[in-house]
């Protein structure tokens, strides 16, 4: 069975499930997009290292990073292998001296290692035609839509009417207090001026 490779379009807040984050991969070279609701955590995860923000303590991923980079494992790929009553199941790839092992976990937890490895992600077919749409809008407008929210100072459009200086402050402010969610959102209004 041939793979396909699916490359991450972005993280949106998921309209459908309280404190979910809809993770949109698209088909390689394809015309469709494979959503998945993560939790709070692994979206965050996966943002920060997207993101290239450094965390003032490791996270999880990043200590599973170190564990494996200790130890000479590689992470050569992530497989979303099987879809089962609503819930994708994940591998990951690992490589040590030779020796290629599969790793069963959770997609969201697979992913947010796989970016930190900088890893490809790949899926199969049947996964794709069964729970894969037909891509109708580009990243921008999920994002538009994801960027509609509001933060803990009001709506997220209110992040325009800072100067760059408060921005930079509150992005400090935001790492240091481990709310990533509002550092990536800092961030991007920080990049759209440059």
């Amino acid at each position: 069975m041939d793979k396909i490779k699916l490359d991450i379009a972005g993280l949106s807040y998921s309209q459908t499930q309280s404190g979910a984050y809809a993770l949109v991969l698209n088909e390689s070279g394809g015309k469709r997009q494979l959503p998945i609701i993560i939790g709070g955590f692994e979206a965050q995860a996966i943002a920060i290292e997207l993101e290239k923000m450094t965390p003032t303590r490791p996270l999880t991923h990043d200590l599973f990073k170190s564990f494996a980079i200790a130890f000479s494992i590689q992470v050569n790929e992530v497989i979303i292998y099987k879809l089962l009553e609503g819930i994708f199941y994940a591998k990951l790839v690992c490589e040590k001296d030779g020796f290629v092992t599969e790793i069963d976990a959770r997609t969201s937890d697979a992913i947010a290692v796989g970016v930190r490895f900088n890893c490809p992600i790949y899926t199969f077919e049947s996964i794709l035609s069964g729970a894969g749409t037909l891509l109708t809008e580009g990243l921008d407008e999920v994002l538009d839509e994801q960027s509609t929210r509001s933060d803990s100072e009001g709506p997220v459009s209110t992040l325009a009417s800072h100067s760059i200086e408060d921005l930079e402050e509150k992005l400090e402010e935001a790492l240091d207090n481990e709310d990533y969610e509002l550092a990536s959102r800092i961030r991007d209004e920080l990049n759209q001026r440059k």
